[in-house]
């Protein structure tokens, strides 16, 4: 981590107020969750646990959390209200972590665990648990001996990290964490049904939605049905509109209504008029959530919002300009301009003076092959939808064309590369043998999911957590 990543011990979040952007408290922070690790390796920070003014309990994720300063936590203002329930990978830092017996691992001496603190990454949005503050001593339920106190590295302590042969789909979750969504998706591909709805049901709401939308459909649909409805309304938040479109367009009339129902309203209002047009139309392609900035923005602004990590590198290649609103569909579109414009000029200059005016704008009712030869000509890797009044309706990106375009099963077909170009092991364990592995165990699974999970763990990727991002 980086040196000046502010680090914050845990005990001083107990009870803190959490804001929304405008000042408002929303409730307090009554708990952290955290997923731990394999190899004494630094837990994961998923989220707080909020009781709001109601008393309900709700999940926080840290990619919701803006900033955790002067006695207050600051969120993004976009909350999900429903009852948090802790799931198998997780634990709560102060009902199971605090006070816990764990020894140290130079010298063997048992400890007690008083606080632990919490840090996040330089340059990513990930938070983890680096330090423990623990005692020397023992200590009792009448009697607290005061032995020695000391803060050590997380590595420094054992006692509380998931096992190497952990059950269940814990361990096998262990091993996900650093795999790219993609590949995630085709290792649960491989894994037979029962064990690819245990590991579904552990992901965070962000990372199964990631990891739906690279699945085929017939697995996107199996999980899905697999799901309680709210989660399932919750994952389809996650996903991307078009994506969420796209399945929700396989499924039964009834059960769409239900789960677009259950969803916040603006999320299923996008999810509906995306579903209004053909599948295979710029209208059908197109994702709702492009950068839209208005006529008197700057480069600065344009900049703050490319950097957004969670923006795929296609809709962060440009931003449209629109008169307001400025939410989909907007006001009279402007222009687009591409990032590497923004680079060149002061961060001064405002993007109506720099605007790609002249390149021509999908409609939402143009072809597949129409958007396709759009995208070839111009070279483009993102082009705005714009309907018969103006209006920016959303974009197209590249790789929502390449979905259409390659055959149904391509999502089915295993990723290997040319046999001139070099494979490094990073690549070819996950992909090849890991692959291999696990379609033994698809076709061996009698239940013993135990020891399947073992070997999965043995391979060595990574996990994913309830927050994925």
């Amino acid at each position: 981590m980086a040196a000046g990543a502010p680090r914050i011990f845990v005990s001083h979040l107990a009870g803190v107020a959490v804001f929304d952007p405008s000042g408002d408290q929303v409730g307090r922070v009554r708990d952290l969750v955290a997923m731990l690790r394999v190899r004494r390796r630094p837990p994961r920070l998923l989220g707080l646990v909020v009781e709001l003014s109601t008393r309900r309990r709700i999940f926080l994720p840290m990619t919701r959390v803006i900033g955790i300063e002067s006695g207050e936590v600051i969120t993004t203002g976009v909350l999900n209200v429903r009852r948090f329930e802790q799931r198998p990978t997780e634990r709560l830092v102060f009902g199971e972590l605090l006070d816990c017996r764990v020894r140290l691992v130079e010298g063997g001496e048992e400890v007690t665990v008083l606080d632990v603190s919490v840090q996040q990454r330089p340059a990513r949005r990930e938070w983890e648990i680096g330090r423990v503050f623990v005692r020397k001593g023992r200590s009792g339920t009448f009697r607290r001996t005061k032995g020695e106190t000391m803060t050590v590295d997380w590595s420094a302590v054992t006692g509380f990290s998931l096992e190497e042969h952990g059950q269940g789909a814990e361990s096998l979750l262990a091993t996900f964490e650093q795999l790219r969504a993609a590949d995630l998706a085709n290792v649960l591909h491989h894994l037979s049904p029962k064990r690819r709805g245990e590991v579904a049901a552990a992901l965070d709401d962000d990372r199964l939605a990631d990891v739906l939308e690279e699945l085929p459909e017939d697995d996107q649909i199996e999980i899905l049905g697999k799901l309680k409805e709210e989660r399932a309304a919750d994952v389809l938040e996650a996903m991307d509109p078009d994506d969420a479109a796209d399945l929700l367009a396989e499924l039964p009339e009834d059960d769409v209504e239900r789960l677009l129902m259950l969803m916040r309203p603006d999320d299923a209002a996008d999810v509906r008029r995306l579903m209004s047009y053909e599948e295979r139309t710029a209208g059908g392609l197109m994702t709702t959530e492009p950068i839209v900035l208005r006529p008197d923005a700057t480069v600065a602004d344009a900049l703050a919002r490319v950097r957004n990590p969670d923006l795929s590198p296609a809709l962060a290649a440009q931003v449209y300009v629109c008169r307001p609103p400025d939410e989909t569909p907007t006001g009279k579109y402007l222009g687009t301009v591409h990032f590497q414009r923004l680079l060149r000029d002061p961060p001064y200059t405002l993007v109506s003076s720099i605007l790609e005016g002249d390149l021509q704008a999908l409609a939402p009712d143009a072809a597949l092959p129409v958007v396709a030869g759009f995208f070839a000509t111009y070279d483009m890797v993102a082009a705005p939808v714009v309907d018969e009044s103006g209006s920016l309706l959303g974009a197209v990106t590249v790789d929502d064309v390449l979905d259409h375009m390659l055959p149904e099963d391509w999502r089915e077909t295993e990723f290997h590369l040319h046999e001139d170009e070099p494979q490094d092991e990073r690549l070819d364990e996950p992909q090849d043998g890991r692959l291999r592995e696990l379609e033994d165990d698809r076709e061996d699974d009698r239940g013993d999911d135990a020891e399947d999970d073992q070997e999965d763990a043995r391979e060595g990727v990574d996990e994913g957590g309830r927050d994925g991002t």
